[in-house]
């Protein structure tokens, strides 16, 4: 329960770890796994210690048990074993420490982490971070490499060798760190990141000399494949290790069986790229002299066709056959006029014919009144009044007279 303190009230530092040893004394006796980092074993001491950290982070606690208790895996169980112990914590009010009071150990056996292995690549997949549509292609020719192995070792002497002598201007950025025990998983993941987040890296490469499963445990740990995962840099797996591949061979963009695979696979070779641009090259010499004597050919075939050797010969043809067309057109237009003008003479004459002027030459008059009406009837010429008469050769005045 909570304890109310205050500035001017405050609690005894033994009074203090007396009540964190009771809450711990609460939580009662665990079962707890991890690895073995410390081992003392005291000649002639009753205890033995151990360190227990946990593989996957910085996290260690103290453990304690009988000598007897030990004695029971001491032949299995050594620095670096993984293992699974029933235990009481303890607090040690006068140092305010916790440890672990061990009863029982039990080490972890290679077929149940192969077990555990096989569990956690399950649910990761079933997450679908070992999906083929999450692979990114490497670059065709990366200008910085990052490199994740351990210091002087030969994976990254591997690597290095290999790679600068495919493309000597290669360039790395190599994080040293360890490959194997507790502090394999922490420093892995943050080389990872730390490359990862370099602007200038195009690839990363984690890189191991294989191992036994036990020592490959690392690169199975679900956080460092979370990790692989999320990162925005394609990541290359070249643990080395083809019996058992490690779960990051799995989550990685490409798997390499060996470092030296994985700087073949990541780096271009030289000479390869200037062979291949050589026969590029050619091919594209042979493709355009191949269409060259093509066009060539269909320009000779086409030139030797008789409108191209003799191209005036269609004018003339069509000049002669324009120039009988022009004299049939005049031929038509001459019929046309002459029949037209005969019509017109014949219109002509019959106009003339039925002409008031040709009626008045053959003797007759118009009789017209002083305001011009014509005289049809002998009541329209008045008695005594003056009348106009037209004749074919002009007018002149008349009087009518009443016999």
């Amino acid at each position: 329960m909570a304890v109310n303190t205050s500035a001017q009230a405050p609690l005894p530092v033994g009074q203090v770890s007396r009540l964190i040893g009771g809450w711990i004394d609460r939580l009662g006796a665990i079962w707890v796994e991890g690895q073995i980092t410390q081992l003392s074993r005291r000649p002639g001491a009753g205890v033995v210690f151990l360190t227990l950290r946990d593989p996957s982070q910085d996290i260690s606690v103290s453990v304690t048990c009988y000598r007897q208790v030990f004695e029971a895996v001491a032949d299995v169980v050594t620095e670096g074993a993984r293992v699974v112990v029933f235990a009481k914590p303890e607090w040690y009010a006068p140092r305010g420490q916790l440890s672990l009071r061990a009863t029982e150990i039990r080490p972890v056996g290679v077929g149940e982490l192969l077990a555990r292995l096989e569990r956690l690549k399950k649910a990761l997949a079933g997450e679908g971070l070992f999906a083929a549509e999450r692979k990114r292609p490497l670059p065709f020719l990366p200008q910085l490499i990052g490199l994740v192995c351990g210091r002087a070792s030969a994976a990254e002497r591997d690597v290095l060798e290999n790679a600068r002598h495919r493309w000597p201007a290669v360039r790395f950025e190599v994080r040293n760190v360890a490959v194997q025990g507790v502090h394999a998983v922490p420093q892995v993941v943050q080389a990872v990141k730390e490359l990862d987040g370099h602007r200038d890296v195009d690839v990363i490469i984690v890189a191991r000399g294989g191992g036994s499963v036990e020592d490959l445990l690392p690169f199975s740990d679900e956080q460092l494949v979370r990790t692989v995962a999320d990162c925005r840099t394609p990541v290359v797996s070249a643990i080395g290790h083809e019996p058992d591949n490690p779960l990051l061979d799995h989550v990685a963009d490409l798997r390499a069986s060996t470092p030296t695979d994985a700087a073949k696979k990541v780096v271009p070779d030289v000479g390869e790229e200037y062979e291949r641009v050589r026969l590029l090259q050619d091919r594209a010499l042979r493709c355009l002299e191949s269409f060259l004597e093509r066009e060539e050919r269909g320009l000779a075939h086409a030139l030797a066709r008789p409108v191209l050797r003799d191209p005036h010969r269609m004018i003339d043809e069509r000049a002669e056959q324009v120039g009988a067309l022009a004299d049939r057109a005049r031929r038509t237009l001459g019929h046309l006029l002459d029949r037209a003008s005969s019509e017109l003479t014949h219109t002509r004459a019959r106009v003339v014919a039925l002409s008031p002027a040709a009626t008045l030459r053959r003797g007759y008059a118009v009789l017209q009144t002083a305001d011009g009406t014509v005289v049809r009837e002998p009541a329209d010429a008045p008695e005594g009044g003056p009348l106009r008469a037209r004749v074919a050769g002009g007018e002149f005045g008349v009087v009518r007279v009443e016999e």
